[in-house]
């Protein structure tokens, strides 16, 4: 048993009880505690917080309270302890202990498909056409988490395939597992009370629902009707007292609306607590790198979501253009990493490439295989944490990769090149290099001022 573990997990579960009993009263209070606790680290976060927290000006003042009074307690100290002492103060160390040791990447989180298999027929999507011949089992599922917390891994992020076609088994491995944070990308179509009170349950189970944009674009791609069937699972999961947040991806075609002040405001009329924008990927035989935003759209989606956080209180992650905070590309395991239905385990779920199955080697073999070390060798694949991909922004580094590698396409259905994929991605490249080098240049006079 790890008692320093065992001390943090107990302390923050009391404190958690003693800001339930006055929460206005006792937030303050707690604070007081942090700050002495974490002396000089986290001083300028730590300064906002509160500042939030005193302020009723403040853009994050509500969403602070509304962290105390909408979330159900049981859920939201089973998510705090479970992602702040489990995943972060215990897991980071030993990932780290592991990365020295194992000389590989150890990754944060986990992705993981449960099923290709999914209830909707989206437009563009290859889901439907598997239907439900892949599938990871329980066991499987289970044996990758319990592999994966060895090595301090205790966040797990379900992808599809529509993971809520298998809830009872995700139900299943959060009571089993009940150390880890479960996030769920999902159409939210399956979401209905008996599950909600399942998530109540469990208290470690956290969607992140999918959202085109408004009625017309979500119903335009998803299907007549699918829009109002995500609005009544939010409000149902609002009224459960759950945590909830939104998953959108941009595109050259939508990227006006779905980054646009009024769908944001939307969101935090309806309660949500994060949302995560992704870049549109050329991934496919099929895709379309004509929606793939132009430089002058990303830079302006990278303006508005930088300005949306400071004013707005809802917690929006960018991924394409955070880098920065995350010191440039997550994926071959060096943050996470992504095993589909069928085993493969791809260094990221954008870039269905591989060269093991976790059917046939273990997560550590996996990470030390030649793709994943050929990513852990790599990077960063480039400097500007705002050109970070080695698809998107830099093809040239995908195409070393796979070649060296001797990895293979995932895609059962259409089997795609490395270089019919990074091919489509070098004239974008070329194209948003200026505008993010200029962006990026910016940036570091902005943070040396303020030094």
């Amino acid at each position: 048993m790890d008692i320093s573990k065992t001390l943090k997990k107990f302390g923050l579960e009391q404190a958690f009880h003693y800001l339930y009993k006055d929460p206005d009263t006792n937030m303050l209070k707690l604070m007081d505690w942090a700050d002495k606790f974490a002396g000089d680290e986290f001083i300028p976060q730590r300064k906002l917080v509160r500042e939030a927290m005193t302020d009723p000006n403040h853009p994050y003042y509500p969403f602070i309270h509304r962290i105390i009074n909408d979330i159900d307690p049981h859920v939201m100290q089973t998510t705090a302890v479970n992602f702040f002492i489990n995943a972060a103060l215990a897991g980071w160390p030993k990932q780290e202990a592991n990365r020295e040791k194992y000389q590989c990447n150890i990754p944060w989180t986990i992705l993981l498909d449960p099923t290709s298999a999914c209830n909707l027929h989206c437009t563009g999507c290859w889901a439907a056409e598997y239907g439900n011949k892949l599938n990871l089992t329980y066991d499987e599922i289970d044996n990758i988490i319990s592999q994966g917390k060895e090595l301090g891994i205790y966040m797990y992020i379900y992808t599809g395939g529509e993971p809520l076609v298998r809830k009872d088994d995700l139900i299943r491995l959060c009571k089993k597992h009940s150390d880890c944070v479960f996030l769920c990308f999902t159409n939210a179509t399956l979401i209905d009370e008996a599950f909600a009170d399942q998530m109540l349950e469990v208290g470690n189970f956290v969607p992140a629902i999918s959202l085109e944009g408004f009625e017309d674009a979500t119903d335009g791609r998803r299907g007549e009707g699918v829009y109002q069937k995500v609005i009544h699972a939010i409000e149902l999961l609002h009224r459960k007292k759950l945590i909830y947040g939104i998953s959108a991806c941009y595109t050259s075609a939508n990227f006006d609306s779905i980054t646009s002040e009024e769908f944001y405001d939307k969101l935090i009329e309806m309660g949500v607590y994060f949302i995560w924008y992704f870049h549109y990927m050329p991934v496919g035989n099929d895709a379309v790198p004509a929606l793939m935003p132009t430089p002058k759209q990303r830079e302006e989606i990278y303006h508005r979501i930088r300005k949306y956080r400071v004013e707005k209180p809802l917690f929006a992650i960018d991924f394409q253009n955070d880098g920065e905070y995350v010191g440039g590309c997550v994926a071959g395991g060096r943050r996470y990493l992504h095993i589909n239905a069928n085993g493969d385990v791809d260094p990221c779920v954008f870039i269905h490439y591989s060269d093991s199955n976790i059917r046939e080697k273990t997560l550590l073999e996996i990470l030390q295989s030649p793709i994943m070390m050929a990513y852990h060798n790599a990077q960063p694949f480039n400097e500007n944490m705002l050109r970070p991909c080695p698809m998107l922004e830099n093809p040239e580094f995908l195409r070393a990769i796979v070649k060296e590698s001797g990895a293979h396409s995932t895609d059962l259905q259409s089997p795609e090149s490395s270089e019919h994929l990074c091919s489509k991605c070098d004239q974008y490249a070329q194209n948003w290099k200026p505008v993010a080098d200029e962006l990026w240049q910016k940036s570091q006079n902005d943070k040396d001022s303020d030094d």
